[in-house]
């Protein structure tokens, strides 16, 4: 009796026991294939890391050419750099948090090799030559700043602060080595627009310069929201969930409008001063930030460039739609389709950029009595235009409307 009780138990056990083992082999591929999976997956993204951090991170090359500087006092930290071609990193400077910034576009070419950098250096430092006089020098600075500035009557003013800059050791003479880096700073932009708005709050101060690699204020400690994400994946971010960050993770309303009246002074500043009118020409929350006490700082000018530049690209440009008439992200001009050429009127002034991101930034949260005067005045912003005959006085009363509306409900408060 027993012994058919135990064929039983068998017989009921053993057809379970083989099923399991037949379906096993199976489990096992199937598991074996996801840790492959899961393993190429990770290795792939370590490769594309590393292979975006090394086309992005070269900072090794503006140290290579440069090494005439003392730059052994400057500590080189993380990278920052966005562009491969606009070098950007952390640094620390006689105890002060800097950013170091170079550039290294003629080095990235295809045909370019582990001899990048002494090409670099014959491209970038081939002037002044040999035999240039100071006079010859300083004629030579007046014409460039005047190409790339405008005919200004304060651009003589600015050649004789670029000779003294050229000044590197002080010595009260500029040499044929100093000339040729100072002429290499000039090819910079940026630099160029540091050097117009030293005294104003909202741009990061020039603390040092050697070559075309200088050094500014570090960037703010804190960055509008999206900003700290990496460069690759910003594009990524959609823009219902960038709102949501800019509600959730911003700072109280009344600060945000105090952010914002500083980004609007900025427009002033880039609006006809002392050296012309930049433009912004890529207007993305990711380019600007705020110190501790929450007062506005531009973080990359790298995208901002000088009116007459803009416009020296649009003159004469052929094109088929507006798109072919873009500088830089979104200085856009209208293309005349008669001609085929580009015109010289950009269709959005900075102003009208700037409130489209303040639509979303100072909407959400808006105290009730605001909010609707708010959004109009937001909205009649936005559709200005950059035709000449509308930027001198309607944009001036537009912008001061809304500096006006936004002080008025944050003054007499801790927030002021």
């Amino acid at each position: 009796m027993r012994r058919l009780r135990r064929l039983a138990h068998l017989v009921l056990f053993c057809p379970f026991s083989k099923g399991l083992q037949g379906r096993l082999p199976g489990l096992r591929v199937k598991y074996v294939f996801l840790v492959w999976l899961g393993v190429f997956a990770g290795g792939w993204l370590a490769y594309v890391h590393y292979a975006s951090y090394v086309e992005l991170c070269r900072g090794h090359v503006c140290q290579v050419v440069i090494d005439l500087c003392t730059l052994h006092k400057v500590e080189w930290r993380t990278c920052l750099s966005s562009l491969p071609g606009q070098q950007v990193y952390s640094g620390l400077w006689q105890g002060k948090e800097v950013t170091i910034k170079c550039g290294i576009e003629e080095s990235l070419n295809s045909k370019a090799g582990w001899d990048a950098a002494p090409r670099r250096e014959l491209v970038l430092f081939d002037k002044p030559t040999r035999g240039t006089s100071i006079k010859e020098f300083r004629d030579m600075t007046l014409s460039y700043l005047k190409a790339n500035l405008g005919d200004l009557p304060s651009l003589p003013a600015l050649v004789g602060q670029v000779l003294l800059m050229a000044d590197f050791n002080k010595d009260s003479r500029v040499s044929l080595a100093e000339a040729k880096s100072v002429w290499a700073l000039l090819q910079r932009h940026e630099f160029l627009l540091l050097l117009s708005l030293q005294e104003k709050e909202h741009a990061s101060r020039l603390l040092g310069y050697c070559g075309d690699l200088y050094v500014t204020e570090g960037a703010p400690p804190r960055s509008w929201h999206g900003a700290a994400l990496p460069p690759l994946l910003r594009p990524l971010l959609p823009p219902a969930l960038h709102r949501a960050l800019q509600q959730w993770l911003g700072p109280a309303w009344p600060w945000r409008a105090k952010i914002a009246i500083g980004l609007l002074e900025f427009v002033e500043e880039l609006f006809h001063g002392s050296y012309g009118t930049f433009y912004m020409c890529e207007t993305t929350l990711a380019n600007v930030g705020y110190t501790a006490k929450y007062d506005f700082k531009m973080t990359d000018l790298q995208q901002v460039a000088p009116e007459a530049a803009v416009r020296r690209f649009l003159r004469g440009r052929r094109c088929e739609h507006s798109a072919d008439c873009t500088y830089g992200r979104d200085c856009r001009a209208p293309c005349d389709k008669l001609m085929r050429q580009c015109k010289g009127d950009l269709i959005q002034p900075n102003l009208a950029k700037v409130c489209e991101l303040l639509r979303d930034y100072l909407l959400p949260g808006a105290p009730a009595g605001l909010r609707e005067e708010l959004g109009t005045q937001l909205r009649t912003c936005t559709t200005l235009s950059g035709l000449a005959s509308q930027v001198e006085a309607h944009h001036s009363l537009v912008l001061s409307h809304l500096k006006t509306l936004l002080w008025k409900e944050i003054s007499n408060t801790k927030y002021s």
